[in-house]
């Protein structure tokens, strides 16, 4: 119980932490999700040089994260520092492969490849939600920041998950048929199911909460984007977690884990739904 009470507690932290700055302001989102960008990859880094031989350069791969996340919210609000930015992260990397020369490292290709590798898996996919809640008005030029499709990715993230457990729970013993037994022998096909379709009723909830935003038609294929991208994200994290022989990225959340234990659905599911958004 007690146990229950802290995972629960840590959760409803996170959660009202992750709504409220996003629903407050476009600043409040960013710095958010930047310290968020800075916090995950550190986890990575820490988690990849203490099981492998890798020494990944954990304050500078951090902070180039930060400043991609940077450049790109300054760059959907027309801001003229953005190419500054975006010229610092370029130095940063630059500097990540020319460091490998003095370091005397035990394997230098190896720490290339994981930070380079951590700054496509997380920093890439958080410098993409700008994209999906910064929109400029073509009549008038003016800045409009729609949180909605922001806090709707991640409403579908965890109704998904909360779905696919309790369906899983349930139903598994009468549909045993596992998901991906050889990275997640806990997955079942009847809990991915229940999930599907739990996400898709949020995402008529949604649509009927937000009838400016998109249709229903759009708003539950942007759910079902989500439903696929995500399991794949989670699914990808195991096999990472699996490879390093551990069960949890690390325990900054008592109860939970690690962040990237809590993220990894999102980590997929940002960039399929950016891109879902362009195509659609």
């Amino acid at each position: 119980m007690k146990n229950l009470a802290v995972r629960t507690l840590t959760g409803a932290v996170y959660v009202l932490l992750l709504i409220g700055c996003t629903v407050w302001s476009p600043v409040a989102s960013f710095l958010f999700f930047s310290l968020l960008t800075v916090a995950v990859l550190s986890e990575f880094a820490v988690l990849v040089n203490s099981r492998t031989e890798a020494r990944i350069n954990i304050p500078i791969n951090s902070l180039a994260g930060f400043l991609l996340v940077s450049a790109v919210w300054l760059s959907c609000v027309g801001s003229p520092d953005a190419h500054k930015c975006f010229a610092l992260y370029g130095a940063l990397l630059l500097y990540i492969m020319v460091s490998e020369l003095y370091r005397n490292a035990k394997s230098p290709l190896q720490d290339w490849a994981l930070a380079f590798a951590s700054q496509i898996y997380i920093a890439v996919p958080f410098s993409m939600l700008p994209l999906l809640c910064i929109m400029v008005d073509e009549s008038s030029g003016s800045m409009q920041y729609q949180w909605v499709y922001v806090l709707a990715l991640f409403v579908f993230l965890w109704t998904n998950d909360t779905g696919a457990y309790l369906v899983g729970c349930g139903l598994s013993r009468y549909f045993p048929a596992k998901l991906f037994p050889r990275i997640s022998p806990k997955k079942s096909w009847v809990g991915s199911v229940g999930g599907c379709l739990l996400t898709l009723l949020a995402s008529v909830v949604v649509c009927r909460c937000f009838p400016g935003s998109l249709s229903m038609g759009k708003w539950m294929g942007y759910a079902m984007v989500v439903v696929v991208f995500g399991t794949w994200g989670d699914l990808v994290e195991s096999l990472l977690k699996r490879q390093l022989g551990v069960k949890d990225s690390g325990n900054i959340l008592p109860g939970h884990g690690g962040l990237l234990d809590r993220l990894d659905s999102a980590l997929l599911a940002i960039p399929a739904v950016v891109l879902y958004n362009v195509a659609f």
